[in-house]
């Protein structure tokens, strides 16, 4: 128990001291800058060639969603999920070599390029992805919290980190033994976990890129934003894909009937969900659910 209290103690201080010199020693290769700078240049591009020409630039929650996305990224792991996951995978690991088991991979990627690596995390990862996201709609007590994220009623590129803080849990643990499995530590390559966010911040912007061909392969905001719609052609959802459109045009879960640029985004009785972050927060923890 020492052991992992340990842990705990040195995962505590190795967060706050990174994130320190994160936001103290900006570079090249530092995270939190990166995520602004991605941030104001789809919102520049969204002011200079908005979709949806109507919406305003500062459009409704714009400032929850950006409280979002450093709360997701940084200070939920400040608070405890950096600490927890490190016990978690520690404790997993020491039982595992109990049994007779050193590590998890069955296919070791560290053998390949640079660029193969990156090209197989980034498909594994996205694949796996695909089917939590599917799992979030399909099973009732996940859909409460990630209700928080269709509760968004105008699309921009922030509503990208409007998301339970759960949802980390959920996919970061789902994700890990198939990343394992193949040799991969849950924070290999920063480089993908870059351009997925690029992507996501990209479907949910106010824009319109004709992707032509490409659209069958790469997420867009003329896909998603049906992802988003109220109306939908079944209970569960459609356009799962987070980074790629192809696993949808695959598992035949894609939908684009029309053009969905003025169409009404949430879901069922959402006038009655809460509009602040607490009380999304605390939400699905409620047995009085709003259907």
């Amino acid at each position: 128990m020492e052991k992992y209290w340990e842990i705990v103690l040195k995962s505590y201080k190795g967060y706050f001291n990174y994130l320190v010199h994160e936001i103290t020693t900006p570079s090249w290769h530092n995270y939190f800058y990166w995520l602004i700078g991605v941030s104001l240049l789809f919102w520049l591009i969204e002011i200079a060639r908005p979709w949806r020409k109507n919406q305003p630039i500062v459009r409704k929650d714009f400032w929850l969603d950006a409280f979002y996305m450093f709360f997701n990224f940084f200070l939920f792991s400040l608070i405890g999920y950096n600490a927890l996951s490190n016990v978690v995978v520690t404790f997993l690991n020491d039982n595992l070599k109990k049994i007779g088991i050193d590590n998890l991979a069955i296919f070791n990627v560290a053998e390949l390029s640079v660029f193969w690596q990156l090209f197989i995390l980034f498909v594994v990862r996205d694949f796996v992805q695909y089917f939590i996201h599917r799992l979030l709609h399909y099973h009732p007590f996940l859909w409460n919290f990630h209700k928080v994220h269709h509760s968004v009623k105008q699309m921009g590129f922030a509503a990208q980190m409007r998301y339970h803080w759960m949802e980390n849990v959920v996919y970061r643990s789902l994700q890990y033994v198939p990343l394992a499995l193949i040799g991969f530590g849950i924070q290999d390559y920063i480089i993908v976990y870059l351009f997925a966010f690029a992507v996501g911040h990209f479907n949910h912007a106010n824009v319109k890129v004709p992707l032509g061909p490409l659209k069958y392969v790469f997420n867009n905001p003329q896909m998603h934003i049906w992802h988003h719609a109220k109306e939908l052609p079944n209970r569960y959802g459609v356009n799962f894909g987070l980074t790629l459109s192809i696993w949808d045009y695959i598992f035949k879960t894609d939908y684009i009937p029309e053009d969905g640029r003025d169409i009404d985004l949430g879901f069922e009785h959402d006038e009655k969900f809460p509009s602040d972050f607490l009380g999304q927060a605390v939400y699905p923890l409620n047995k009085k659910d709003v259907e």
